[in-house]
């Protein structure tokens, strides 16, 4: 196995060092001049390696790396000049689609998303998020469940309905503030968020397979769609993101990732976010690749990223950039800055005569340090520029290691169902005042408080008795370190 994933020539070959893999990277550039087949090698490369990799294809054309390339002849005039021979070859991929539509659909529960990211995803100020905490303390406390979208529009309605006990308990909760809450999660239900809530949820070690040869699956998000509702697209991302830091041990720096995540339209995730998330984001970035998990931003400028962010991406890819306004000429010198420079061309004016298929490279040595940047050709993919056919897509779902387990939703008891079996026992319950005769009849249960309350308990005990008897720890970004997902059965 090669200690390196070979990118292109640049007199010298020049490739991303296994070893230095999880310390990030970036690959940047204008639109058309070659990100997406830049992104294609690395993941293959990866894949070749034996790293799973998580990839979002947002233009629809990254899963043709599920099958076997047909060079043309200027791909193999390249390959020849570089000195490979072309070996025309698919990666074993696995296709997700949050619509359930161009892959398996993942999911992940209202708890496990948290009170965080879901407020960034309703688009909440402060106020409003601080009540939808409190919406989240209460259901823990209470033993309800928060699964899908009905459980949370559920304990939304119960808080409101409560809020004099509750803001007696936890502070100041309006109604209206509820309601508010209320309306932008509809807003959300339009947009398809309701496909990404429920179970089964996603379980990480199924993004970190291997197929029998010892290759890496290549996890690829099927975003086309999805990236039409940026802050669903984002937010998601970033909640995977931080269930890899939660879930994954303390590795150090191994010979090779763990996993290599792909976060094409990076920019999406920083826009408009505050700056508690910024901070969260830049320690998930610092703190996760001793977890042996290396992010790789994918954007038009590193200007879309932000300096705390961008200082730790130590592996860097840069195709041509254009810069006719002022804006753009910034990004441009901060791009350029960002390279050790190389004395034999000056770095900005070569991002900006950079031709399709060329970049500037500079990656970690054995050292660690960043090597002096380089004007790269970069390689020709070995497998399809373009995308699968329906057909070949569903050829390869149906063949999938994953079929079968996140294909049916599972709807089991939580908040929704336990509130409304709350709500309808008292309509159910006998009248207070009673005829003689009824009055004198034998009832069931000694009164009515004591009736609810059994059944209310029992409801409980079987929603909570595969759980362990503990309060639920917040997580690094407002998730569920303890997870409320039943055991599968391989």
């Amino acid at each position: 196995m090669s200690d390196g994933v070979l990118i292109g020539f640049s007199g010298q070959p020049e490739q991303l060092l296994l070893s230095r893999a999880n310390r990030h990277g970036l690959v940047a550039g204008a639109t058309g001049t070659g990100k997406t087949v830049t992104l294609q090698i690395l993941a293959q490369g990866l894949s070749d390696a034996g790293v799973p990799v998580f990839a979002a294809d947002v233009k629809g054309d990254l899963c043709g790396v599920g099958a076997p390339g047909t060079p043309n002849e200027k791909m193999l005039a390249r390959a020849q000049s570089m000195g490979l021979t072309l070996d025309p070859r698919a990666a074993p991929v696995v296709f997700w689609d949050l619509f359930g539509q161009a892959g398996h659909p993942v999911r992940a529960t209202v708890s496990e998303m948290g009170p965080l990211l879901i407020s960034r995803m309703l688009e909440l100020n402060d106020v409003q998020e601080g009540v939808l905490m409190v919406v989240f303390r209460a259901a823990d406390e209470a033993g309800l469940a928060l699964l899908d979208l009905k459980d949370l529009q559920a304990m939304l309605t119960h808080a409101s309905e409560n809020a004099k006990e509750l803001s007696a308990k936890y502070g100041n909760i309006s109604p209206a503030t509820i309601a508010t809450i209320q309306r932008n999660l509809l807003s959300l239900e339009t947009q398809g968020g309701t496909n990404l809530f429920g179970e089964p949820a996603l379980q990480l070690s199924d993004l970190m397979r291997t197929d029998g040869s010892g290759r890496g699956y290549i996890n690829i998000l099927a975003a086309d769609k999805l990236i039409s509702t940026p802050r669903l697209y984002a937010t998601f991302l970033l909640w995977l993101l931080s269930e890899l830091f939660e879930e994954l041990p303390e590795v150090g720096d191994p010979e090779k990732p763990k996993l290599a995540f792909f976060f094409d339209e990076a920019h999406l995730l920083f826009r408009d976010a505050p700056k508690p998330l910024l901070e969260k984001v830049e320690q998930v970035v610092r703190l996760i690749r001793s977890k042996g998990v290396g992010i790789y931003f994918v954007t038009q400028n590193p200007a879309d990223i932000p300096e705390t962010v961008l200082g730790q991406l130590g592996n860097r890819v840069q195709h041509a950039l254009r810069a006719y306004t002022p804006a753009e000429q910034k990004g441009l010198r901060a791009a350029a800055q960002s390279f050790r420079p190389n004395p034999a061309f000056d770095t900005a004016e070569t991002i900006q005569a950079l031709g399709v298929g060329e970049a500037l490279v500079s990656v970690l040595d054995e050292k660690g340090v960043p090597t002096v940047v380089q004007k790269t050709l970069v390689r020709p993919p070995v497998s399809r520029l373009g995308p699968l056919t329906p057909a070949e897509r569903t050829a390869l779902i149906g063949q999938s290691p994953v079929r079968g387990l996140y294909d049916q939703v599972l709807d089991r008891e939580s908040a929704y169902e336990i509130l409304q079996q709350k709500r309808a026992e008292p309509e159910a319950a006998p009248p207070a005042r009673q005829s003689s005769e009824a009055a004198a009849a034998p009832r069931p249960r000694a009164s009515n408080r004591q009736g609810m309350g059994e059944a209310f308990a029992k409801s409980m005990l079987r929603t909570l008795g595969s759980q362990l008897s503990r309060e639920l720890i917040r997580g690094v970004l407002g998730g569920l370190a303890a997870s409320s997902r039943p055991t599968r059965r391989r």
